[in-house]
């Protein structure tokens, strides 16, 4: 598992043009299947819309969509795709759903159209880093405790539930890349009494960045 970039959650924004409306959405996805749940339900949520374009990428596979929904070939989903890539999402899917507003907008007036929805919407939602980060668990004595506890802040884990029986079971989490660095200090610091147990792994995410738009 590495970091990567992606959206921070579900979000909706509007955009007009010349009496056209597009709703715009953004989603965290991780796989083709919730993608296409997504597009479908925003269909059956605007089934009177002219247009539903989409576009998405995904890191399983390196997979990439798009669809024009027939609008002109390359003003559409093109354009949106182009929002994820020029930020850097992946596991990630913009929908537009347009309402025709009877005045034609040409090829230029889409593709600024359709970008300006895509970025409101994943403005609104966010861009994040997901951080895997690894879960330990070790037991120590309570004269020890204070000690060990400093060291976890001082390299980057942030504590967590702590269980006083007999003895001190300490959780705590880290970001995985700096895992094996910590256990080795704290095997050091204790004299080679203490080895933290692995619990599990997951994925954190950190809101991190400004949108690029062009």
């Amino acid at each position: 598992m590495s970091e990567y970039c992606t959206v921070a959650g579900h979000a909706r924004a509007e955009y007009e043009e010349k009496r056209s409306v597009f709703i715009a959405d953004a989603f965290r996805v991780t796989s083709e299947e919730e993608a296409v749940s997504q597009i479908r339900a925003v269909r059956e949520e605007f089934p009177d819309a002219r247009h539903t374009v989409y576009a998405y990428l995904l890191r399983d596979g390196q997979k990439t969509r798009y669809s024009d929904d027939r609008e002109p070939q390359g003003t559409a989903g093109l354009p949106v795709l182009e929002v994820l890539r020029k930020n850097g999402c992946t596991d990630a899917l913009i929908t537009v759903t347009r309402y025709f507003g009877g005045v034609l907008l040409g090829t230029g007036g889409l593709c600024r159209a359709y970008t300006a929805a895509a970025v409101s919407a994943l403005q609104k939602a966010g861009i994040a880093t997901a951080v895997p980060y690894s879960f330990y668990r070790f037991f120590c004595g309570y004269g020890e405790y204070d000690k060990f506890l400093s060291l976890l802040r001082a390299h980057g884990a942030t504590p967590g539930e702590t269980v006083f029986t007999d003895r001190v079971e300490v959780f705590y989490s880290i970001p995985a890349s700096e895992e094996a660095s910590l256990s080795a200090l704290l095997y050091e610091a204790s004299a080679g009494k203490l080895t933290p147990v692995f619990v599990r792994r997951e994925e954190i995410l950190v809101v991190k960045k400004n949108l690029r738009e062009k």
